[in-house]
């Protein structure tokens, strides 16, 4: 009632088309009318007067069309004040001279009196008489998004009618055990409640009740997304464990406990009848790679093959030689693939690898190419896995039957923080780095004062140590006022750091150039190396202590945990200086407040996650924000780590759930409101 064919369109536009969607179009903020403010406390106070008024006289001004009426109004101190009624001269007849009516609205001294250009007006609240406090007759006010002609007591009433004649009762999803511990009401008194508070703590309790329900759906659908993926089981298999042990017994050293506890975790699943969908996180330099090799060896030892993939070439072939000096002595055939590998030696290669001949192969993106093809391909390991695509992850692991795939990263990005969060991933912490290692203290300096940053690096040269120097821009550009790496090499060179050989290497350099330079720098024979974040991974040089990043408020969060991360590979005290330009953004002042309160990769990829937000979980996008209209991901971290744990218990008791031809599943589908449109498509 009272919604005729204007305001229908004016509704369509805001995507509002049947009763569903009105009752989901929450309002954005209320009209806090509980606290009576009188017209001279608004003029004093500049917020708006809320307050018992008497229609004492109605004056007309203007000619013909022009002609407006203005209600003249005192409140109960006796303050008067005048009301333009500007459009509106139907409120003659509505209220009358002598009426006592409640207005709201903002009072401004115009032509030496007060007047509210623009008010609302209601009858006043029950059992309200002039003279007394608003006390329980106020109320909060919904404010909603608008469009076309609508006003927002219209929308107002229109929910309202929804509830009263369509909505006596909502079916509940939610287990009453988690409502009835959360103390969260029905759904439908939650709902009421979002648009029509009583209170300001009631909004923020319906918001928590309702952002509860909505990360309680988008957690059941992220909990089923593996068994949808991975529909097929496996026989569970006892994997062999000589070669690992021969492994460990020629180490130099004992691993850490935690790469002997995520070690048991990842054999646990890979034997299991489900396949693994696993992050291992850990900080740079703490041994993620060992794990790898040593997760690997029992799978080979088993009869199946195994697959690193990295994002850069240069790391590749990090792994490649690590992977041969560490598994040939024990009999598995190592192979290194990437793109550039010449056409001769790729056919043989390839055939190799679809004849079963080879057990470990290290390369980049071209392990997933068309022709490459695996005999037995159980265990793809990808590592610093945020450089790498969803669809080229899920590529690689389709090129084997059942297959386990492990995540390695320094720094998770967000979007795999959120899947990690919701359950779509099991986590793997080492957080514990190798005996002798020292934290990377970060320093900050502003742009035009490194000079005592040289003079710092100088002296870690004179020590026989080397650094880095890194840049945003490989050469000068003409619209953006940074530094870039080809000058600033020349400088470095001939002005600052004449004495000492510097070399230059960014995604332009010819790939063999770049090897002999890292070949160079790893060395020793170079002692300055001038780079783009091209060095973010895949070099390893125990000697470099110092790492000098220019225009560092133009890096993300994780690029410049992974920059600082190249140094510290020792057990040599090892420094990060972040040299910032003067107009730093609010974004880039909080990147480096972070850098430098934390080396915890989990806690830089939290605050990640609020900069950018998680990406799109079920798709392919890697940041960016997901459209929930409750919960959000970077202020309901703790929130959502409950819910995961409460659907993982619902699943558990009942885990017919997680078939989708279970009608109980459908049903609680079709329970739920659906609060978001994308989370009705997930």
């Amino acid at each position: 009632t009272g919604v005729g064919p204007a305001a229908v369109r004016d509704f369509a536009k805001l995507g509002i088309t049947d009763c569903a969607h009105l009752v989901q179009h929450f309002p954005r903020e209320w009209i806090d009318r509980q606290e009576e403010v009188t017209l001279d406390s608004s003029l004093a106070q500049k917020k708006p007067a809320n307050t018992v008024v008497r229609v004492t006289q109605h004056v007309w001004f203007g000619n013909g069309q022009r002609r407006t009426l203005k209600l003249l109004v005192v409140d109960r101190d006796g303050t008067e004040a005048e009301l333009p009624c500007f459009g509106r001269n139907f409120l003659e007849k509505t209220f009358p001279v002598g009426v006592d009516v409640w207005l709201w609205g903002l009072v401004e001294r115009r032509f030496g009196s007060l007047q509210v250009p623009h008010f609302q007006l209601d009858p006043p609240p029950k059992n309200f008489q002039i003279g007394h406090p608003l006390g329980d007759a106020g109320r909060l006010d919904p404010l909603y998004p608008l469009a076309g002609s609508l006003t927002h007591s219209q929308i107002a009433k229109a929910v309202a009618q929804v509830f009263h004649d369509y909505l006596p009762a909502l079916d509940e999803e939610i287990p009453l055990r988690l409502r009835q511990r959360e103390g969260h009401a029905d759904l439908r008194t939650a709902l009421w409640m979002a648009h029509f508070p009583s209170r300001s703590h009631e909004a923020a309790w319906a918001r928590k009740t309702l952002a509860y329900r909505e990360l309680f759906h988008l957690q059941s659908a992220l909990r089923r997304r593996p068994w949808v993926m991975r529909p097929e089981t496996r026989p569970p298999i006892t994997l062999p464990q000589r070669l690992q042990k021969e492994f460990l017994a020629r180490l130099p050293f004992l691993p850490t406990p935690d790469q002997i506890t995520v070690l048991k975790e990842i054999t646990d699943d890979i034997s299991g009848a489900q396949p693994m969908a696993r992050l291992l996180q850990g900080d740079v330099g703490s041994g993620k790679t060992l794990v790898a090799f040593l997760s690997a060896i029992p799978v080979i030892e088993a009869g199946f093959q195994c697959v690193l993939m990295a994002p850069t070439e240069l790391l590749a072939l990090q792994h490649a030689e690590n992977a041969a000096k560490l598994l040939d002595p024990l009999g598995i055939r190592v192979a290194f693939l990437t793109a550039n590998i010449r056409s001769a030696g790729r056919a043989h290669l390839l055939q190799e690898l679809s004849e079963g001949r080879i057990d470990f192969v290290v390369g980049t993106h071209a392990l997933f190419s068309n022709d490459v093809k695996y005999k037995n391909l159980r265990y793809v390991v990808i590592d610093e896995q945020h450089r790498f695509g969803v669809s080229q992850r899920q590529s690689l692991s389709q090129k084997g039957r059942a297959t386990d795939l492990l995540l390695m990263s320094a720094t998770p990005i967000p979007r795999t923080l959120a899947l990690t969060a919701f359950g779509d991933l099991k986590t793997s912490v080492i957080r514990t780095l190798p005996e002798g290692r020292r934290p990377i203290v970060t320093h900050t300096a502003k742009l035009g004062n490194q000079t005592k940053v040289y003079e710092f690096v100088r002296h870690e040269l004179q020590a026989g140590h080397q650094a880095y120097f890194v840049y945003p821009l490989i050469e000068s550009s003409a619209s953006l006022d940074l530094k870039d790496a080809q000058t600033m090499e020349g400088y470095l060179s001939r002005e600052v750091f004449p004495e000492y050989t510097v070399a230059l290497i960014h995604s332009k350099v010819d790939d063999d150039e770049k090897r002999r330079v890292m070949e160079d720098f790893a060395a020793g024979k170079i002692q300055i190396l001038v780079a783009t974040s091209v060095v973010e991974v895949g070099v390893d040089v125990a000697n470099a202590t110092c790492m000098v990043i220019e225009h560092a408020e133009r890096f993300g969060l994780s690029a410049l945990h992974q920059l600082r991360g190249r140094v510290g590979r020792s057990t040599l005290a090892s420094y990060c200086f972040l040299v910032y330009s003067e107009n730093l953004t609010d974004d880039g002042r909080q990147r480096l407040k972070v850098l430098m309160e934390t080396t915890d990769g989990f806690r830089i990829a939290e605050e990640d996650l609020k900069l950018r937000g998680p990406g799109d979980l079920t798709g392919v996008k890697q940041s960016g924000y997901l459209r929930l209209r409750f919960a959000d991901l970077g202020r309901d971290y703790e929130l959502l780590l409950q819910v995961r744990d409460d659907v993982e218990v619902v699943f558990k008791e009942d885990p017919s759930l997680l078939s989708l031809e279970n009608a109980g599943l459908r049903r609680l589908w079709e329970k739920a409101p659906p609060f978001s449109d994308e989370l009705v498509a997930q």
